[in-house]
């Protein structure tokens, strides 16, 4: 073997053990693309899957918001709407009382009312109040009836009340008032009126 056929042959050698090397690492590093690919692919998967199920989450959490804000948007329309429909009701019964004031039959109930209360507190001497369309019509006689039946003796004051009607008695000194005004009463029968009302108009109490 010449030196030229030797030196060939070396690098013919030393070619081929570069190519398989080459290859080698050609194989390696396509098979490190390809699980480099798999790993990202899987983990492009698995975050794909994940921003989705967050999505959804989001979605479910937002729906239950919306059908939460919905149920008590419903829920405060239909409370509004009895207390619309009650306070209705309840306008109209103090309508029927405004009205009844009016009627002649009210100056009967009025002096009796007096009689009663009067009565009731037991004092020697009493100062009536009353508004003034009813100290209109009330007259000193009248009061002079009710205080011979009772043992007391009445007064009208010369101040009037701001009242739908009735009449607020106290004593001389002040010390002892009874609040017997239709607008008080009213105002205490209120709470059972809502009731009453709430349970005519849906069948339930308020």
């Amino acid at each position: 073997m010449t030196v030229k056929t030797g030196i060939t042959a070396i690098a013919n050698e030393v070619i081929g053990d570069i190519q398989k090397e080459a290859e080698a690492v050609i194989l390696a590093a396509e098979n490190q693309a390809k699980e480099t690919l798999k790993s990202a692919n899987e983990r492009a998967k698995q975050t794909y899957q994940a921003i989705i199920a967050e999505a959804n989450h989001r979605v479910h959490a937002e729906k239950r918001k919306i059908a939460s804000v919905a149920e008590v948007e419903v829920r405060n329309r239909l409370l509004q709407t009895k207390e619309d429909l009650v306070d209705e009701a309840f306008m109209q019964v103090l309508e029927k009382l405004r009205a009844f004031v009016e009627e002649h039959a009210y100056e009967t109930y009025l002096l009796k009312l007096i009689e009663t209360t009067a009565k009731k507190m037991g004092q020697k001497s009493l100062v009536i109040y009353v508004n003034a369309k009813d100290k209109g019509w009330l007259t000193d006689e009248m009061l002079q009836k009710i205080s011979k039946k009772i043992h007391s003796e009445l007064h009208i004051s010369e101040e009037t009340e701001s009242i739908i009607g009735g009449c607020r008695i106290q004593s001389s000194d002040g010390k002892i008032i009874y609040n017997a005004t239709i607008d008080n009463r009213i105002e205490e029968l209120k709470p059972q009126l809502r009731v009453q009302l709430s349970k005519q108009l849906f069948g339930e109490t308020a």
